[in-house]
């Protein structure tokens, strides 16, 4: 896992890397997504998978596409954070972080000591059940990814002071809470919350952090990455099958 790290964090320097929402819990799904060429998944436990088992499974069915597994929690908790670590996967992805104090804690909880206090065990699936070396699995493990969302008006307001105090991999634009937030529910076209994502995008870049969004269009997701997005959260597996499955009625079906 820690090579797949690696070589996802020089990727993301020079180019955007990709990658679905997963709410499933079928290991093969995963399988095909990383056989296709994706490069990361976010499994969503804050709205998906529900439990450390199903999350685990998935985990499991990215290591053998070779594709990072992420996974996005409910909340910046003590146990959510270390256990979700301590089941393998490559990433942590934290919804409504809104303060330096919320990224102070994220990697207080992410992190094995000097860089964090996370939880000590090295007879977790992580660390392969204790047959990789102990002090390669804390050193590797404090390169997971840190992936924190931006969503409310209170993030917005404190948006410079998280972009200059920096301790994370990614900075991951939410739209629809953003668009709530502003409100304009759902709404996540209206121009005063495209101008503020684009303004999020610019910031980021000239201070080269990366910066990602979601995005449920291709056109959409064209346009974000040609603004600067190197970590896109492209659509959901439940949504990308269904358009899938449509797509493929409307042309046996059509005349043409």
């Amino acid at each position: 896992m820690i090579e797949l790290i690696t070589k996802f964090k020089e990727n993301i320097k020079n180019k955007p890397v990709i990658g679905p929402f997963v709410k499933t819990n079928d290991p093969a799904f995963i399988e095909c997504m990383g056989f296709a060429g994706f490069d990361f998944i976010i499994i969503d436990m804050e709205h998906g998978p529900s439990s450390l088992r199903e999350a685990q499974n998935l985990i499991s069915a990215a290591q053998i596409s070779d594709i990072i597994p992420i996974v996005r929690v409910k909340e910046n908790s003590p146990t959510l954070v270390g256990e979700v670590l301590d089941i393998g996967a490559g990433g942590i992805q934290v919804p409504h972080v809104n303060k330096i104090e919320d990224i102070q804690e994220l990697i207080k909880l992410a992190r094995f000591a000097p860089k964090g206090s996370r939880g000590i065990c090295r007879f977790v699936r992580a660390a392969k059940y204790s047959s990789i070396d102990k002090n390669k699995y804390f050193k590797d493990s404090n390169e997971t990814l840190i992936v924190i969302q931006l969503e409310g008006l209170e993030a917005l307001n404190n948006l410079d002071g998280i972009l200059e105090f920096g301790g994370y991999d990614v900075l991951f634009i939410g739209p629809y809470d953003l668009s709530q937030s502003m409100g304009v529910p759902g709404e996540i076209d209206h121009p005063k919350v495209e101008k503020k994502i684009i303004d999020i995008i610019k910031k980021c870049n000239m201070k080269n952090i990366a910066v990602g969004i979601f995005s449920d269009t291709i056109r959409d997701a064209r346009r974000w990455i040609r603004l600067g997005v190197k970590y896109l959260s492209y659509s959901v597996d439940v949504g990308i099958f269904y358009e899938s499955s449509r797509n493929i009625i409307k042309s046996i079906l059509s005349d043409k």
